[in-house]
């Protein structure tokens, strides 16, 4: 299991593309330099400016859907090539594959969520919004941990689409409408998406933030984990009818 996990990581040095989707992290710390241009003279609280650079947008949309086109391109070309009749005849369990890939997912979620809380504390002290407090920088490597293992897991449904189909359009649409879907159903009821329930654990302990409904983190566990479940099932299901 750690060889596949360091071929997998060694297999990421040919996809350059990868490494350009981090600059996704880029996009909110550097819109908030204009969105808190006003709020200068009047004073910017440094947890409402990370509220807005990391723990807005990038949860809910931005980190989903570069995780749903990782775990896309990740499986693409070795369904393309037939690799996996290779790995079969080492061989290699259907669950240690998937396993390895995932963790390979949860790894770039986390790359991800720490260059955005440096991002977040750089573009915010250089043009003078905010100083740096260790308390409030903690505070904020804590929820970008939180997002990044939680939004990992909570996107293994796209991996296990990316597992089931050689094509690379159909799991791109999946992960357009899985990402969307749990967004509109955060407003509606956080326990049915798994997106929508990783969003309630995040949120409900930031200042400002409030909830359509009230906090139940067994409840967003258990929506996660079902989820979880029926995406290794249904990911060893379609990986054992290749031959």
């Amino acid at each position: 299991m750690l060889k596949l996990i360091q071929t997998e990581f060694l297999k990421l040095h040919r996809r350059k593309f990868i490494l350009l989707m981090l600059l996704a992290a880029l996009l909110m710390p550097f819109l908030a330099i204009f969105y808190f241009s006003g709020f200068r003279e009047a004073g910017v609280d440094t947890i409402q400016f990370y509220k807005w650079t990391a723990f807005s947008y990038t949860p809910w949309v931005i980190l989903p859907v570069v995780l749903g086109v990782f775990s896309t391109m990740l499986m693409y070309d070795e369904h393309q090539n037939d690799m996996l009749k290779q790995l079969w005849i080492i061989p290699i369990s259907k669950a240690e594959y998937f396993f390895g890939k995932f963790i390979i997912v949860l790894s770039y979620s986390i790359c991800f969520m720490l260059l955005t809380a440096g991002l977040s504390v750089i573009f915010g002290m250089l043009p003078g919004y905010i100083t740096f407090e260790w308390s409030s920088f903690c505070y904020l490597l804590k929820k970008c941990m939180e997002i990044a293992i939680l939004t990992a897991f909570a996107v293994m449904p796209l991996l296990a689409v990316a597992a089931a189909g050689k094509s690379y359009i159909f799991p791109v649409c999946v992960t357009l409408v899985y990402t969307f879907l749990g967004f509109i159903l955060l407003m509606v009821n956080m326990y049915l998406h798994p997106l929508s329930s990783m969003s309630a654990i995040v949120m409900g302990d930031i200042p400002g933030v409030v909830l359509a409904q009230t906090l139940n983190i067994p409840a967003a566990l258990i929506c996660i984990t079902i989820w979880c479940a029926g995406s290794v099932a249904l990911a060893i299901f379609a990986l054992g009818k290749r031959k």
